[in-house]
C-alpha cells in the first residue's frame, strides 16, 4: 500500500498514537512482506526523489535566514523572526522554540549545541540535568543566569542560549545545513547582546562559532570570535556521563573567570 505521509507527519501520528495508548503494530489484512522485497530498489529510488524533491534548496534557506536576521534590531524581533522562519524542518517536530536564558546585558554568553527534552517541554535551554549542572558550575565562579540571585558571591550575570533552537529528533546531532541555516541568526544573537566573553559548550557550538571540532583538544585554549574572546568547554551533558572531564572543566572555569577579572 502506497502512503503518502512524510518523515515529520509520520512522527507527529506515532507520538499520537501512543498518547492514545497504543502499543502494537497489526495491520487490519496478512501483507505478504517477502512479495515486497523484489520492489526495494524501486521504492529506494522513489524515495530519493521525494526526499530531493522536498529538501530545501539550502543556498535559498540561507538567505532567508541572513535577510530575517539582519532585519532583527532587538532579541525580540530576532526571537519573532525565527519563530516565522520555516525552512528548518527540526521546527515541525519541536514542541517549542528554545531561544534563550539569562541577562541580555550579561558579561558572558553561554552557546550551547540544541534543545533536549525538558528544554522543548519548557521552551527554556538548560532546565535538564544538564542544565542544572551548568548552573552548579557557573556559581563558584560568580556567574548566575538569575540576575535576582545576585549578591556578594554571585556578582555576574549569564545569558544562555543553543546554536539550535528547536529540538532534533531523538536527540541526533544537527546536520551540516540545520547548523547553516541557523548560524546567521545565531551570529545576529551575540551582536545584539554583545558579550565581554564567549563560551562555546561542546562541539556543534565549537563548529558553528570558530569552524573547528575535537572539544577535548580545544578546551582550555582561548579563541577569538568577532574580536570577542571565547572559551570551547566540553558540554554538562558529556560531564555528566564523564566524571573524569569535570576537573578540566574546573580549570576552564577558573581561567573564565580570570579573563573576566581582567576584563574588568
Amino acid at each position: 500500500m502506497d502512503s503518502k505521509i512524510d518523515m515529520t507527519d509520520a512522527l507527529q501520528l506515532l507520538k499520537w498514537q501512543l498518547e492514545l495508548g497504543v502499543d502494537e503494530n497489526v495491520g487490519n489484512v496478512p501483507l505478504n512482506r517477502f512479495s515486497e522485497l523484489s520492489q526495494n530498489d524501486e521504492i529506494k529510488i522513489q524515495s530519493s526523489v521525494s526526499a530531493k524533491q522536498k529538501m530545501p534548496n539550502i543556498n535559498r534557506a540561507i538567505a532567508e535566514a541572513e535577510s530575517r536576521a539582519e532585519q532583527s534590531k532587538t532579541l525580540d524581533q530576532l526571537k519573532n523572526s525565527l519563530a516565522e522562519y520555516e525552512f528548518c524542518d527540526l521546527k515541525k517536530g519541536s514542541r517549542n522554540l528554545v531561544f534563550s536564558s539569562g541577562d541580555p546585558n550579561a558579561k558572558v554568553m553561554i552557546v550551547g549545541e540544541a534543545p533536549g527534552r525538558e528544554e522543548d517541554i519548557q521552551g527554556v535551554p538548560f532546565v535538564g540535568r544538564a542544565g542544572q549542572l551548568l548552573d552548579k558550575m557557573l556559581r563558584p565562579i560568580g556567574l548566575t543566569r538569575n540576575k535576582n540571585q545576585l549578591n556578594n558571591n554571585l556578582i555576574t550575570t549569564a545569558y544562555i542560549c543553543n546554536v539550535i533552537p528547536w529540538r532534533p529528533p531523538h536527540n541526533r546531532d544537527p546536520n551540516s545545513d540545520e547548523i547553516e541555516m541557523m548560524l546567521p541568526f545565531l551570529k545576529k544573537h551575540i551582536s545584539l547582546v554583545q558579550p565581554k566573553i564567549i563560551v562555546a559548550l561542546g562541539n556543534i557550538s565549537c563548529r558553528a562559532l570558530i569552524g573547528q571540532t575535537g572539544i577535548t583538544k580545544l578546551r582550555g585554549n582561548w579563541f577569538d570570535f568577532d574580536k570577542t574572546p571565547l572559551m570551547p568547554m566540553c558540554h554538562p551533558a558529556y560531564l555528566l556521563r564523564n566524571n573524569a572531564a569535570k576537573k578540566d572543566a574546573w580549570s576552564d572555569l577558573l581561567q573564565i573567570k580570570k579573563k573576566l577579572g581582567d576584563i574588568a
